[in-house]
C-alpha cells in the first residue's frame, strides 16, 4: 500500500495529475488510445480497397457520404436530445464495434463483395466524424473545468498515441496475416471501448467525487431554427472566407488522394495497406513533432497571414514538381507534407480562426463548415476530379499543373483571411467579455 501510495505521489509530481484522478486519467488514456489505433488500423484497409475502383466510382461514393454526414449528423442530435448521455456514449460505440465486425463476416453472406467494401468504405468514413468527438464528450461529462485543463493535454497524448501505434500494427499485421484478418483485428479492438465507458462513469461517482458535472450538449442538439446555423454562415463574409479555405483545401486533399488511389493500383490489396499504413505512420509521427515543437512557435514568429498559406504555398510548389515527374515516391512524399502540414499547422491555425467570430455564431456556424462545407467540398471536388481524367482523359501532369494553381489560389485566401483574423479578434474578444458580464450581472439579478 506505502508503495502504491509512492507511485502516486511521484505520478502526481510530474504530472499535476491527483492521486483520486489517477485511475480515472489512465483509463481514459487508454480508451482514447484504442480508438485511434483502431481507426488507424481500419483506415489503410479502407484506401486500400478504393484503387480497385474507377474515379468515377469513388466520385459518387463520396456523394454518398456527403449526405450520409448529414443525415448521420442530424441522427446524432436528435439521439442527444432523447438518450441520456450515460447510455449515449456505450450505445454509439457498441453500434460501431458491432457494425464493424457485421463487415468483416458479412462477406460469406453477401453474393458481391464489391458492394460490401464499398459500404465498408463509407462506414468508416463515419466512424472517422464521430469517434473522437464523442469521446471529448465523455471526458467534458467526467472532468470538471478546473480538472480538464491540467488533465486533456496529457489524456490527448493517448490519441497521439494510438495514431502511431495504429500504422505500425496495420504495416506488419497486413504483410503477415493479410488485410482481411487485419480487419477483425481492428473491429474486436472496438468491441473494448464499451465497458470501460461504462467503468469511467462509475469512476466518476465513486473516486473523481464529479457528480454535479455534466458535458454541455446543447450546440449538439437538434431545436429551435434548424437553419439558423446556415443564415449566420451566409451573412458573414469572414465565414464564409473560412468556407472558401477549406473548400480550396479539399480540392487539393481530393487531387492526392484519387492519384494515389490511380498509382496504387498495380498493387494488391495487402500491398497497398501495408503502404497506406507507413504513410499514416509517417504523418502522425510528423504531426506529432510539429504540434509538440513547432505549431504555437510559428503562429507566435509567423503571424496567422504567413501560418495559414505556409503549406498552401509548399504545395503549389510539390504539385508543380510533380506536374515534371509524375510518380508514386513523389506523391507519397506530397502526401505525408500535405497530411502533416494540415494536421500539425493549418487545421490548429484554422480552429483559431473561429476565436474571432461571435459565440453564439461559433456554436450555429461551425457545424455548417465543418460537415456540410468540408464533406461538399470533398463531393464536389471529387466529381470535377472523375471528370477530368475519366471523363477528358486528362493525366497526372495536367492535373498536377490545376492543382498547383488552385494551391496558389489557396495561399492568397489563407494570407487574406489572416488579416481579417488580426483586425477582428481583438473586437470580438472585448465583446465576449461584455456578453459574460453582462450575463453574469444578470444573473446576480
Amino acid at each position: 500500500m506505502r508503495a502504491n501510495n509512492t507511485i502516486a505521489d511521484v505520478i502526481k509530481s510530474a504530472t499535476l495529475i491527483e492521486r483520486k484522478e489517477q485511475k480515472a486519467v489512465f483509463i481514459s488514456f487508454a480508451l482514447v488510445f484504442v480508438l485511434m489505433a483502431a481507426y488507424y488500423m481500419l483506415r489503410p484497409v479502407r484506401d486500400a480497397m478504393a484503387s480497385d475502383w474507377t474515379n468515377t466510382e469513388i466520385s459518387v461514393l463520396w456523394n454518398i457520404q456527403f449526405f450520409l454526414s448529414l443525415a448521420f449528423v442530424a441522427i446524432y442530435g436528435v439521439a442527444v436530445s432523447r438518450i441520456a448521455f450515460r447510455h449515449l456514449v456505450p450505445s454509439v460505440y457498441g453500434f460501431f464495434a458491432l457494425s464493424f465486425v457485421g463487415f468483416h463476416f458479412g462477406g460469406t453472406l453477401v453474393d458481391d463483395p464489391i458492394l460490401l467494401d464499398k459500404g465498408f468504405y463509407l462506414w468508416v468514413s463515419l466512424f472517422s466524424l464521430f469517434h473522437v468527438s464523442v469521446f471529448f464528450s465523455l471526458m467534458a461529462d467526467l472532468f470538471n473545468k478546473e480538472q480538464s485543463k491540467r488533465l486533456f493535454g496529457f489524456i490527448y497524448m493517448g490519441a497521439s498515441a494510438g495514431a502511431i501505434v495504429g500504422p505500425i500494427v496495420a504495416t506488419i499485421a497486413a504483410q503477415l496475416i493479410g488485410s482481411e484478418s487485419l480487419m477483425l483485428s481492428a473491429s474486436l479492438m472496438m468491441l473494448i471501448p464499451p465497458p470501460i465507458v461504462f467503468y469511467l462513469q462509475y469512476l466518476k461517482r465513486t473516486e473523481l467525487h464529479n457528480e454535479q458535472v455534466n458535458v454541455d450538449l446543447s450546440q449538439m442538439k437538434i431545436g429551435g431554427n434548424p437553419l439558423a446555423g446556415f443564415r449566420d454562415f451566409f451573412t458573414s463574409p469572414f465565414l464564409m472566407g473560412i468556407a472558401a479555405f477549406i473548400l480550396l483545401y479539399t480540392a487539393i486533399g481530393s487531387f492526392a488522394y484519387f492519384e494515389q488511389t490511380n498509382l496504387l493500383r498495380d498493387f494488391d490489396r495487402d500491398q497497398r495497406t501495408q503502404i497506406l499504413a507507413i504513410l499514416a505512420l509517417v504523418v502522425n509521427i510528423l504531426t506529432f513533432l510539429l504540434g509538440f515543437f513547432a505549431t504555437s512557435r510559428l503562429t507566435t514568429k509567423l503571424g496567422m497571414p504567413a501560418t495559414l498559406a505556409l503549406v498552401p504555398v509548399f504545395m503549389c510548389g510539390a504539385l508543380l514538381i510533380l506536374a515534371f515527374a509524375p510518380i508514386l515516391t513523389v506523391l507519397l512524399a506530397l502526401q505525408v507534407a500535405r497530411q502533416a502540414g494540415n494536421y500539425g499547422i493549418t487545421r490548429p491555425a484554422r480552429e483559431m480562426l473561429f476565436t474571432a467570430v461571435p459565440r453564439e455564431s461559433r456554436f450555429k456556424a461551425k457545424p455548417v463548415v465543418d460537415v456540410a462545407i468540408y464533406r461538399g467540398g470533398d463531393a464536389v471536388w471529387s466529381s470535377a476530379f472523375a471528370l477530368f481524367t475519366d471523363g477528358l482523359g486528362l493525366g497526372m501532369a495536367a492535373m498536377a499543373a490545376i492543382g498547383a494553381g488552385i494551391a496558389a489560389v489557396w495561399a492568397g485566401t489563407g494570407i487574406k483571411l489572416g488579416s481579417v483574423f488580426v483586425s477582428r479578434h481583438d473586437v470580438i474578444e472585448q465583446q465576449d467579455v461584455k456578453d459574460e458580464t453582462s450575463s453574469a450581472e444578470y444573473s446576480a439579478n
